[in-house]
């Protein structure tokens, strides 16, 4: 065991954060996230009891944002006319602001179809049991200073 790392955060999942480097993306994608055929080419770690608040904490707890680029957070947008609302990115951003001076200026949006295209980029997944829809987030690593 150690100190001060959440317990949420598993043995698979840090080795896999440590392993990425400067510029690596990661996923946390919701329920219904395609994650086996985009993450064909991903590192996939299954939470699936787990909702994406809880690990999007505890993960910026020890992932540092990259400050290289603008939004180093990306959501995935919400398709026009699709009536839905997200609530849970209201949340994303209040998590964000303990971690990254930035704040919610750190967040942007990625249209959907190009979501799913930097996903099939991203280094890992992280497949996870949250039914919000629209809650997929990408978090691109920067450096440790």
């Amino acid at each position: 065991m150690l100190k001060g790392i959440p317990k949420i955060l598993s043995p698979e999942l840090l080795k896999v954060l440590c392993e990425m480097g400067h510029s690596d993306r990661l996923v946390i994608a919701d329920g219904n996230f395609p994650v086996a055929s985009v993450g064909k080419d991903a590192v996939v770690v299954r939470m699936d009891g787990h909702g994406t608040c809880e690990i999007l904490e505890a993960i910026l707890q020890v992932f540092p944002l990259d400050t290289y680029v603008e939004h180093p957070i990306n959501l995935m947008q919400v398709m026009p006319g699709d009536p839905v609302e997200t609530p849970i990115w209201k949340r994303y951003e209040e998590i964000v602001k303990k971690t990254d001076e930035r704040g919610q200026n750190a967040v942007g949006q990625i249209e959907r179809f190009c979501f799913y295209e930097e996903a099939r980029k991203a280094y890992a997944i992280i497949a996870t049991g949250e039914t919000a829809l629209y809650a997929n987030i990408m978090l691109q690593k920067g450096v440790v200073v």
